[in-house]
């Protein structure tokens, strides 16, 4: 029996629900108004609500996730993503940190901000010299989205989103029609639906940065949360956070999260690959054991002894980005007015590996006319 088995059967009753109200009154959605982008696009907010306790808000603004309130063993709900509490917070710092986001055109790296693709040589903005980090500046995160639908009922209550980034925009090819659908249900699942469309060949990759502190947003430090991951590879970094190309196991290293770790206990090790991040910032090669039909499968789990709450992370993704929070510095002060410090947050980036359009052996990130891009992600609440 592997290592992920064993660890799914000790901790199979975290996946018990949390019971705070009654089943019939199911998932339900509302909106009100989130102020105006400095450019004058008015901006919603949405809040999806289950029966049991748990609510998301999120805005048109970049898809951000800016609120996730979640019962913790007792039943008392706290805030567990980090986030800002003015949308000209996030105007003004969204760029560089990612709070609650959508990624795209391309999350992760890209190696000098060049790739090739069909025998054309494409060139991107460089926003993490030497590299693109992203997507380049103003990326998906920066950019107001329509709401195609809302809904609610048997299946949840969630909200569709869409952009449209035109050919060429931050260098990339095609013009690509992206929607994104998140959706609550009474299971405590978000999940969140990513489909593309594009006009031309090109390479996609998109994800959700959220940070997550499961204690609550603005208790301190995850150190002494939990982690694991269902993997037994990662793909080693160069010193700019550049896959080398190889894909290494995690036995006897930092990065071997196959069974329940506290994230502090390795964070300030001298191996060189942790050296090279500051920490955590690499990306897992999923097992995905289990997956049929390309079901969304299980990925991650995060544990806070104190309060109770576990979050499982299944997707249909092939790596998984799991990062510290080494770039916070007190610099920015979050929703609860505390300055957000390096691991208040943790984020599990489900998402293809960095740099694939320039490493052929990694997962193809490329998308062809006529192709649907479709990859889901799951967070599933529970507690212990």
């Amino acid at each position: 029996m592997s290592d992920t088995k064993r660890t799914l059967i000790r901790f199979a009753f975290f996946a018990c629900a949390i019971c705070t109200a009654s089943h019939g009154l199911g998932a339900s959605i509302s909106t009100a108004p989130f102020g105006a982008t400095q450019q004058g696009q008015a901006v919603a907010r949405y809040t999806l609500s289950n029966a049991r306790g748990v609510t998301m808000n999120c805005i048109t603004y970049g898809g951000i996730v800016t609120r996730l309130d979640v019962p913790d063993r007792r039943g008392r709900r706290a805030d567990i993503v980090l986030g800002f509490g003015s949308l000209g917070d996030y105007e003004k710092y969204n760029g560089k940190i990612h709070f609650g986001g959508l990624i795209g055109r391309y999350a992760n790296r890209i190696a000098d901000g060049r790739f090739e693709l069909d025998g054309h040589s494409y060139k991107l903005p460089v926003n993490e010299p030497p590299n693109t980090l992203h997507g380049g500046p103003h990326g998906f995160d920066e950019k107001v989205w329509t709401v195609v639908r809302t809904f609610q009922g048997a299946q949840g209550a969630g909200v569709q989103l869409r952009y449209v980034s035109p050919d060429g925009e931050n260098g990339f090819p095609g013009t690509l029609t992206v929607d994104v659908t998140y959706t609550l249900t009474d299971d405590n699942e978000v999940r969140i639906d990513y489909r593309a469309k594009t006009d031309k060949p090109t390479v996609v990759n998109l994800t959700n940065h959220s940070y997550f502190n499961l204690a609550g947003e603005g208790s301190g430090t995850v150190e002494g949360q939990l982690i694991m991951i269902a993997a037994s590879s990662y793909t080693p970094v160069r010193a700019d956070s550049i896959p080398t190309g190889e894909i290494a196991s995690v036995e006897s290293t930092p990065l071997d999260l196959r069974a329940l770790t506290p994230i502090g206990a390795r964070l300030r090790s001298s191996n060189q690959q942790m050296r090279y991040a500051h920490g955590y910032d690499h990306n897992w090669k999923l097992n995905k054991s289990g997956q049929r039909n390309g079901e969304a499968a299980f990925a991650a789990r995060a544990y806070d002894p104190s309060s109770g709450r576990v979050l499982d992370v299944y997707t249909t993704q092939p790596g998984m980005q799991f990062y510290a929070g080494n770039g916070l510095d007190g610099s920015v002060i979050g929703t609860s007015g505390t300055a957000y410090r390096q691991t208040d947050g943790f984020a599990l980036e489900a998402q293809h590996f960095p740099d694939s359009p320039n490493r052929p052996a990694f997962p193809s990130t490329e998308l062809k006319p006529g192709d649907e891009y479709h990859e889901v992600t799951v967070w599933k609440f529970g507690v212990r």
